[in-house]
């Protein structure tokens, strides 16, 4: 029915939790679902043996220590038993509704990527498994109290084999700019792409950076995500879910008519915020410094001038 792969964070703590969540519901979406973790992170190997999922250790990886994208995907086609994959971010709860997309997608074209917006949601203890109705229950706490993230978070890609091939860029993973060159790369192969987001709640369980010593900082501009933004060719080769030339709604799979506005307006509104912002630095150096050079003694005069930030007080 499917392959199922990912790479996961050490587990421990919020992580450990979520990340097992989110491994055990895709188990729980069909009887047939393979499951591959790969990578040696810390508690890996005991989760993968609790589960009952595959583990594979070996997948290549940077310098840094991060797996490479491009090795998962070939891993992953070449030991995956099922013609359907999808790799998924070690946080993300799929639901029944997940699979039901998959199935109509699937039919409609051989070679195809299914992407979604996800939902982010707070959940901090393990999921009731074992309750009937569990399912639902994530279901509605996600659109209830949830933040449904802009067509730019791409979290899970489910795909053909060989939709992909080796000329995957070694992306380093949970990192930027190398799921946008996912959707570019089936949209430029002319495969079906779609944008499940109508049909599917991918359900994001929040979390923190912890993982990298560089925090949220180091994930988003850090050394590795300057270096997939090089290797994913510069903003011609990024596209999100919003440009999804076709879309899953009640009805089946149909043309996303505005597709091509996506990205002119992605492009538009990034162009619009440099614009603003050189705006207001050429008026910062135009204007408002020679105003403070020259009032800087009549300001001291007269005890206007800050003295500088307040000392930091302990929480």
């Amino acid at each position: 029915m499917l392959t199922i792969f990912t790479t996961a964070k050490a587990f421990r703590g919020h992580i450990k939790v979520i990340q097992r969540n989110a491994l055990k519901s895709w188990t729980l979406l069909h009887p047939d679902v393979e499951v591959i973790l790969f990578g040696r992170d810390e508690g890996s190997a005991e989760a993968a043996k609790d589960l009952g999922i595959r583990h594979e250790p070996e997948v290549a990886r940077n310098e840094f220590g991060t797996i490479l994208v491009s090795s998962m995907f070939e891993k992953a086609q070449a030991l995956g038993r099922h013609d359907v994959l999808c790799y998924v971010n070690c946080d993300i709860v799929l639901l029944p509704d997940f699979r039901e997309a998959l199935e109509k997608v699937k039919g409609k074209e051989r070679e195809f990527l299914m992407v979604g917006r996800r939902w982010d949601t707070g959940i901090t203890e393990p999921l009731a498994f074992e309750r009937l109705g569990w399912e639902r229950e994530v279901r509605e706490l996600a659109l209830r109290t949830g933040r449904r993230r802009t067509g730019d978070w791409i979290d899970y890609f489910a795909f053909s084999r060989g939709a992909y091939g080796r000329d995957i860029p070694e992306f380093a993973v949970g990192r930027t700019c190398w799921d946008n060159w996912l959707v570019w790369k089936a949209i430029d192969s002319g495969h079906l792409v779609v944008d499940a987001s109508r049909t599917v709640v991918a359900v994001h369980q929040n979390h923190d950076y912890g993982h990298h010593p560089g925090g949220k900082k180091g994930v988003w501009h850090g050394e590795e995500a300057a270096r997939n933004f090089r290797l994913m060719g510069g903003l011609t080769h990024f596209r999100t879910v919003s440009d999804a030339p076709n879309r899953l709604t009640k009805n089946g799979v149909e043309p996303n008519r505005f597709y091509k506005l996506a990205y002119m307006w992605w492009r538009m509104r990034r162009n619009t915020t440099l614009a603003a912002t050189r705006a207001m630095v050429a008026w910062q150096n135009a204007v408002w410094h020679p105003v403070l050079d020259a009032t800087r003694p009549v300001r001291s005069a007269l005890g206007l001038r800050k003295a500088g930030p307040p000392p930091m007080r302990k929480p």
